[in-house]
């Protein structure tokens, strides 16, 4: 993890604010960490932690012998300037599910008006993997999460599908480990199929209500969690939030 006073901290920042100006191509090979350890002015040691979490999170490919190279382009860096964002900086899981929580049912209040039959047949299909995985939690885990992304795209909102990812794989460490009993599991399919019965029937109250309740009790099943980790001490470890 890199905290964001820290100087690789610092330079992680510099470098995607230079990795997101448009003035790189995708597969640019970088300078090597003496020369951009210069041109920021800090040690090789801050360039070298900064570039090695920005390859966790796939901003940069290092290539043995060779050297670092940029994996995508501006336009594609920019959606997840949030999640990196929030990742350099101290935020705690509280807010984090809070602001998941209004992202989802704002989705699910535009979904219920824009849902194509395709994107239905879709989440009847993952509510269905919810089902039959509810003793298998990595599977019913996958399964939910497949579905909330499903409703996101069924919205038409990019930006929001975008933005509501980023949260989404900043709490996914938390998410996976929410679900512990057959009962709870339970729970979660009720609440899904509520929301989907509201898309269904294209009526944006009844899928506020239902994602409202839904995202009440899954963070609840979150915050009860006999402990949290990493984030409680105001940091959040790259490599549980690459695993999306």
């Amino acid at each position: 993890m890199i905290p964001a006073n820290t100087p690789a901290g610092a330079v992680a920042s510099q470098l995607l604010a230079y990795f997101t100006s448009g003035d790189l191509a995708p597969g640019t090979r970088l300078p090597p960490e003496r020369q951009l350890a210069q041109l920021l002015g800090t040690g090789r040691s801050a360039v070298r932690e900064a570039l090695a979490a920005l390859e966790i999170l796939g901003v940069v490919h290092v290539r043995p012998g060779s050297g670092t190279y940029l994996r995508a382009s501006a336009s594609e860096l920019l959606p997840q300037t949030l999640s990196w964002g929030l990742m350099l900086g101290e935020q705690r899981v509280e807010d984090l599910l809070q602001i998941r929580a209004a992202l989802e049912v704002l989705a699910a209040e535009i979904a219920a008006t824009r849902a194509a039959p395709d994107n239905l047949a879709a989440l009847r299909g993952h509510l269905a993997q919810m089902e039959e995985h509810q003793d298998d939690y990595a599977d019913f885990v996958e399964a939910d999460m497949l579905f909330h992304q499903e409703m996101a795209a069924a919205s038409g909102n990019q930006t929001l599908s975008g933005v509501l990812q980023s949260v989404r794989a900043l709490l996914r460490i938390w998410v996976d480990r929410s679900i512990s009993a057959e009962g709870e599991a339970r729970d979660a399919v009720a609440e899904h199929k509520r929301v989907l019965e509201a898309l269904t029937a294209h009526d944006p109250a009844a899928a506020h209500a239902a994602m409202t309740s839904h995202m009440h009790t899954a963070n609840q099943r979150i915050v009860d969690q006999e402990e949290l980790p990493g984030p409680r001490s105001g940091q959040f470890p790259f490599s549980d939030v690459s695993a999306t």
